[in-house]
């Protein structure tokens, strides 16, 4: 078997010794286990899991996004937070974690953290796109990739913006084939592209699509979310924060007495909760670089996803 991550094969990273045990190992890099964390939530029970239509394997519905999260250079007090981030993702049961190359430093760094501490349980779910035109290109900035994480199989490998999507989607065929990628996909983050982005979905057989969503920013219910399950295609969904501004402007309010009713205990949860109720999408990536946002955020996988019927009596509340 191939090694997978930092010289560790899967099966070694499975036989991993528990998330406890891993986050005291890797205490000279700054993890803390979660109980010696502040904790701003209650764990209500395991993550949630859905399937990705194309294979059947579960996946937990709540990640981690490394857009300028992870984009800190190795010694800086922004960086010591990183591996707490990664503990605290593991301890609440999620995997999936998204980068990009043009994330600046994101990609290596989550590569050497992975590797400094690597995970009980389930192994990391890593995520990567190919930014770039041209084929040769693309196999480079790839193979790049690759590097920085430390692996030889990426689990999700997506075009992104779709940027020279036709040429890149048949250099994935060919990798998926060989193995080199375990699914393929697409992603863009702008309501602009949505037209582009469904001519896709029609047009190709992809195993994900990644798009933006939030209680704001609603425009992919229309179409891209129903198309999606339709053709049996995964969504990760970026941006669920409404981009960070709807966040910033719900911490200056109290929490509503309905929120406690769903297992909320902050507005972030709150407006996660929201995008996971829809029944096509399979994980929301919020990104953060302090960890105890990230179990914060965990804790919107756990407990009750409220229906269409309960956000139709309060969404408009939230964004008034």
């Amino acid at each position: 078997m191939k090694a997978a991550r930092g010289g560790l094969t899967r099966a070694q990273w499975l036989r991993g010794a528990g998330a406890a045990a891993v986050v005291a190992g890797a205490s000279g890099l700054g993890i803390v286990p979660a109980r010696a964390r502040p904790a701003a939530r209650a764990q209500t029970g395991a993550m949630h899991t859905r399937p990705i239509p194309s294979s059947g394997e579960a996946l937990p519905v709540i990640g981690c996004g490394t857009w300028l999260g992870f984009d800190h250079a190795p010694g800086s007090a922004e960086y010591q937070r990183l591996p707490g981030v990664l503990a605290a993702l593991f301890a609440a049961g999620g995997r999936v974690i998204d980068s990009s190359p043009m994330y600046g430093r994101a990609e290596e760094n989550t590569g050497t953290l992975l590797a400094a501490a690597p995970g009980g349980g389930s192994a990391p779910f890593i995520a990567t796109k190919v930014w770039t035109r041209g084929r040769e290109a693309g196999i480079a900035q790839m193979e790049t990739s690759m590097q920085r994480l430390r692996t030889q199989r990426i689990d999700l490998m997506q075009i992104h913006n779709l940027v020279d999507w036709k040429v890149h989607l048949r250099t994935l065929r060919d990798w998926k084939t060989r193995g080199r990628i375990r699914y393929l996909g697409i992603t863009h983050y702008t309501p602009s592209a949505h037209d582009e982005v469904e001519a896709v979905l029609r047009a190709e057989k992809l195993d994900f699509l990644q798009i933006n969503y939030a209680l704001d920013d609603r425009a992919v219910e229309q179409r891209l979310l129903p198309l999606a399950a339709e053709r049996g295609v995964a969504v990760i969904v970026n941006q669920p924060f409404g981009g960070g501004g709807l966040l910033r402007r719900l911490r200056e309010r109290p929490l509503p007495p309905w929120a406690a009713e769903i297992g909320c205990t902050s507005w972030a949860q709150v407006l996660l909760k929201f995008v996971l109720s829809h029944p096509a999408v399979t994980c929301a990536i919020p990104g953060t670089s302090r960890p105890e946002h990230m179990a914060d955020n965990a804790a919107a996988g756990t407990g009750v996803l409220p229906d269409a019927a309960f956000w139709q009596r309060h969404a408009a509340a939230v964004l008034g």
